[in-house]
């Protein structure tokens, strides 16, 4: 039988359909740089204590880097008999070092190895998703300086509510985004704890300075539980989690452009660039960017479930069954990563049609609260000029007009208050620049709201 690094009580060989269920090496190779890393520094701790000789760990080092540049250079066969990354790059030293190698895994199991490869990678991952996040604010601020002054139509439940600015809707999504890049760093914090010296879950009796591995490896601080380090994933659920609300304000923005597109919105045209045609009608411009990512939104909330179902009823602390979190974690990085990528590229490519929006802004009654509000201004009760505002909208509905096309003595037949200022006061343009209320849709507020944005990106205007 094939001489396993874990055979020497087993009699029999693996069956060779259990090596295929058992091995995770078609997945877990990714993280060969971090098993690396971390066998790396595991090396130098265990010289710096004595544990092994320097020159052994130096001998070691020198073949891990050698084991890097065989791995990078596609030279490295993987095979179902090694089952996982660990066990390759072991077996790879072997070869390169001899025996020596095999005292690298002195004072360690694959189950705390494997818990600080996670680490690693997810570490670097999360930065890199905030950094994204970063770049996608800052085309998000960018359009909306550029569109300061534009008006839309705000909607609830899908129908024209009341008017609004552009810039003030896209800075909406600016708020999103900066709460999941507050998410991700707070995670990263959790992330970042090295779990390194607590070996199969019960610790080790080698005298390991799990603080020197700590900081060789730029960890904050070290695990203080040997079985919640090997059995901990909720790092894993957390991060998927607050990757999923991450593409759910994608996919609500995703939504909002399909929407917008459309002929019948004719809001924005988004470039050639970040959208495809038909392959049998020829007049077809799809927004199949926005699509795919609204549609990629539903696998990584995919990926959330199971992860959490996973682990949901192990007992502690290592099961093989942890196996699993590693799929669903590497393409939740991978789709959140390409979708903040392409946003940030897009959206630096959308044309804004602002007649059409102002426009849609002149039908549909968006001033009717503001007649209310200038009943409101003449000392009737607000539940009185509601009903009032109400009946005028019946009133112009029956005549197929807007409030504005109504006559001053139309208005007077529902209440003396009306005068000639009214139509002033129901404009577009006064309705914004009434919003005054701190966090609302005035010039003023808005400006301050994407120059506060600009000053943390560090955009210059």
């Amino acid at each position: 039988m094939n001489e396993k690094l874990w055979g020497g009580r087993f009699t029999q060989s693996t069956d060779k359909l259990v090596e295929k269920l058992n091995a995770s090496i078609h997945f877990d190779k990714r993280l060969y740089d971090c098993d690396i890393e971390g066998s790396i520094a595991h090396l130098k701790m265990m010289a710096n204590e004595g544990i092994i000789a320097k020159k052994e760990a130096d001998t070691l080092v020198a073949g891990l880097g050698k084991v890097k540049e065989k791995i990078q250079a596609n030279e490295m066969v993987f095979s179902d008999e090694l089952e996982d990354i660990h066990m390759h790059v072991e077996d790879a030293l072997g070869k390169v070092s001899g025996d020596v190698a095999r005292k690298l895994h002195t004072g360690r199991s694959r189950n705390d190895q494997v818990a600080l490869d996670v680490r690693i990678f997810l570490k670097r991952e999360t930065k890199s998703v905030i950094e994204l996040l970063i770049g996608f604010q800052k085309s998000i601020v960018a359009m909306a300086m550029q569109h300061l002054g534009v008006v839309m139509p705000g909607y609830t439940h899908m129908q024209r509510a009341q008017p609004v600015l552009f810039s003030h809707h896209l800075m909406a999504y600016y708020e999103m985004f900066k709460r999941d890049i507050e998410r991700f760093e707070g995670c990263l914090k959790r992330i970042d704890v090295m779990p390194l010296g607590a070996a199969a879950l019960a610790g080790t009796t080698y005298p390991l300075n799990r603080e020197f591995t700590k900081d060789v490896l730029g960890f904050g601080k070290v695990s203080d539980n040997s079985i919640d380090s090997v059995s901990d994933r909720d790092f894993v659920m957390e991060f998927i989690s607050h990757a999923s609300i991450c593409m759910i304000h994608l996919s609500r923005l995703s939504e909002e452009l399909i929407l917008w597109s459309t002929s019948e919105f004719a809001f924005i045209t988004i470039s050639d660039a970040f959208t495809t045609g038909s392959s049998i009608m020829p007049q077809k411009k799809n927004p199949d960017v926005a699509e795919l990512v609204r549609g990629k939104t539903g696998r990584v909330v995919g990926n959330l479930v199971s992860i959490m179902t996973l682990m949901k009823s192990l007992p502690l602390a290592y099961n093989k069954d942890m196996q699993e979190d590693k799929e669903p974690l590497f393409d939740t990085v991978d789709t959140l990563q390409v979708c903040l990528d392409v946003y940030t590229r897009m959206f630096g490519n959308i044309q804004v049609h602002k007649e059409t929006m102002y426009k849609a802004c002149t039908t549909g009654f968006l001033n009717a609260t503001d007649l209310a509000d200038y009943l409101v201004s003449k000392g009737m009760a607000f539940r009185s000029a509601h009903s009032v505002a109400g009946k005028a909208v019946a009133k112009a509905l029956e005549q197929k007009k807007e409030l504005e096309d109504l006559g001053l003595e139309e208005l007077k037949l529902l209440s003396d208050l009306f005068e000639t200022d009214v139509y002033d006061f129901i404009t577009i343009e006064k309705m914004i620049s009434r919003r005054i209320s701190y966090g609302g849709t005035g010039l003023d507020n808005v400006k301050a709201a994407v120059e506060k944005a600009a000053g943390m990106l560090g955009i210059q205007r």
